[in-house]
């Protein structure tokens, strides 16, 4: 079993979810008392924050590229990034260490394609809506991304930072998400990334009749088969 780098903290609300499906799957592989080989390093995520608003992405890479090499020096075989939006520094990181990067948005491409889905939506913080490091992973895989109106943008990045990550969870927001999903399914979407750590938290498959793609359920799953390959 290879032993798995955790980036994590982004919120440590998410990197829960992380470790429990991280286990789930290598105990429904492997049976009997097994558990995952991983190393976390879960930063302060205030300070991350703070770079976001700053537009300071420079200091936010070298912060996570230092845990990368906490984590090459702890051990781990590859790195996996808890976040969505990070993945922006995703290529920083990667120069930074030796290690393998299993990146979120390759991740969820292949499983968008498994399903024949062609066109998605993408719901996320605005750096992932808006910022082409997110979405043209996914085009350049030969998806059609549809995103949310600027208002709805704006809203959705809200709920995240000012609810989610602190770990408020309201039906009001519940609402507001599916009904913004329900507008992109009318726009011609076949299915939604939750491309936000976070959003799996709140919204559900019981929640909207499209076909939800939860980022941190996805990432989680293919880091425990990567680590079991």
């Amino acid at each position: 079993m290879k032993t798995i780098g955790l980036i994590g903290g982004m919120s440590w609300e998410s990197t829960v979810t992380y470790y429990e499906i991280i286990n789930t799957v290598i105990k429904e592989r492997l049976g009997g008392l097994h558990s995952a080989r991983c190393v976390l390093y879960s930063v302060d995520f205030q300070q991350i924050e703070n770079c976001q608003a700053a537009g300071d992405w420079q200091k936010s890479a070298e912060i996570l590229a230092n845990a990368a090499r906490a984590l090459e020096r702890a051990g781990a075989d590859f790195l996996v990034i808890c976040t969505n939006t990070m993945h922006k520094v995703a290529p920083d990181i990667e120069k930074a260490v030796s290690l393998p990067l299993l990146h979120i948005a390759d991740a969820t491409a292949g499983r968008l394609l498994r399903k024949g889905v062609q066109t998605v939506a993408l719901l996320g913080t605005r750096y992932t809506m808006e910022q082409d490091f997110y979405k043209k992973r996914l085009s350049d895989r030969g998806l059609r991304v549809l995103i949310p109106g600027e208002t709805e943008r704006a809203e959705i990045h809200r709920i995240i930072y000012d609810e989610l990550c602190l770990g408020i969870r309201k039906d009001s927001s519940r609402q507001t998400l599916c009904a913004v999903l329900q507008g992109l399914k009318q726009a011609g979407a076949e299915g939604a990334i939750l491309g936000c750590t976070e959003l799996g938290l709140l919204v559900g498959t019981g929640d909207t009749d499209l076909l939800l793609f939860d980022t941190a359920k996805i990432h989680a799953e293919e880091a425990a088969l990567v680590s079991l390959a």
